[in-house]
């Protein structure tokens, strides 16, 4: 499977939890069902995956954590957030930069129309 065709399932899924449950509630409720939902479709996920950094041969065991790791290839960084700032975009990027992925999808909860909060985050792709 292709980041893209996993990216597709992810957006998917998040419509249909949008749809159903609608903005407001805290980013770990979204996080938690998204995880159920991808798992139940037959992806692998890896919740809250610690990043590690390597700085001139020293290795830090936990540099940063991705909300959600899909299949080894999409990171999705989950807000619920009035707006997103764009240090959030930054944020995946480095993080894509840093696990060698080529896709992030950056998605706020909080929007009226789920398709307002996408962002995806391409490095190298």
């Amino acid at each position: 499977m292709t980041e893209n065709d996993i990216a597709k399932i992810i957006v998917n899924t998040c419509y249909n939890i949008h749809v159903e449950l609608g903005p407001g509630l805290l980013e770990s409720v979204y996080e938690e069902i998204l995880f159920y939902e991808l798992r139940e479709k037959g992806l692998k996920v890896q919740r809250q995956k610690g990043i590690p950094l390597v700085w001139k041969d020293i290795k830090m065991d936990i540099g940063s954590r991705a909300d959600l790791i899909v299949g080894e290839k999409v990171i999705v960084e989950l807000k619920s957030v009035e707006t997103i700032a764009p240090v959030h975009a930054k944020q995946l990027l480095t993080y894509l930069k840093i696990t060698k992925l080529k896709l992030g999808l950056l998605i706020n909860f909080n929007e009226k129309l789920i398709k307002d909060g996408i962002t995806r985050i391409v490095n190298k792709l």
